[in-house]
């Protein structure tokens, strides 16, 4: 028993530290190349080597830390190509998955959608960078889940973080008080069933975001 508690302590010690590490590496206060050196966390944090090691493990895993020969794990870099090349690819992609949720949503999709955009503004009231931007990456990343195809939800899955690294750097420059708002016409437009028009102003909506120069 004592051990399965322990497991739950360091669990929850561990999913602590790996979200106050993504928000800084969001926020900017990690920046690429960045080495993040296991014993000076944990003594950071004042807590065992062992959560600290499961946290960077899962910041690897979605790409926001790389190892390094020599180094160890370092902040990721991204590029101003890299984005370029996304958002091409979610032009194609994220319009055909709009497309083909289309005809199986119903008003308990819509409700959740409108939770999400609700909470989206509630954490701009807030400042709350890492919940603005999950709240955003679960909106569009409920259609790629729902188009039930599962190589385009494996291609979200990968290019995600890179995304939500883009919009983490691109609210730094631009206001997030009107970000739930700008999303709500995509949902009235998914209401009225006109499919070529979701897909329209889904793609505009993307086209809408300017990239940065990151190089």
């Amino acid at each position: 028993m004592l051990g399965n508690q322990h497991t739950f302590r360091n669990n929850s010690i561990s999913a602590q530290v790996y979200t106050m590490l993504k928000k800084e590496i969001l926020e900017g206060n990690l920046q690429p190349g960045e080495r993040l050196i296991v014993l000076e966390i944990a003594g950071r944090f004042q807590i065992s080597q062992a959560p600290v090691r499961e946290a960077l493990e899962r910041l690897k895993q979605e790409g926001l830390i790389v190892g390094q020969p020599n180094k160890g794990s370092v902040v990721s870099n991204i590029t101003s190509k890299e984005i370029r090349d996304i958002f091409v690819l979610r032009e194609i992609i994220e319009g055909f998955a709009v497309r083909e949720s289309m005809p199986h949503l119903d008003e308990d999709d819509f409700r959740y959608l409108e939770n999400l955009l609700d909470e989206m503004d509630e954490a701009a009231k807030q400042d709350d960078m890492l919940k603005i931007l999950e709240r955003d990456m679960e909106f569009h990343g409920f259609f790629y889940k729902r188009c039930n195809n599962h190589a385009i939800l494996e291609l979200w899955n990968h290019m995600r973080s890179k995304v939500m690294r883009f919009m983490a750097i691109s609210n730094r420059y631009y206001s997030t008080k009107k970000l739930a708002a700008y999303h709500r016409p995509l949902i009235e437009v998914l209401k009225s069933g006109d499919a070529a028009e979701a897909e329209r102003q889904f793609i505009d909506h993307m086209k809408s975001y300017k990239v940065i120069h990151l190089d």
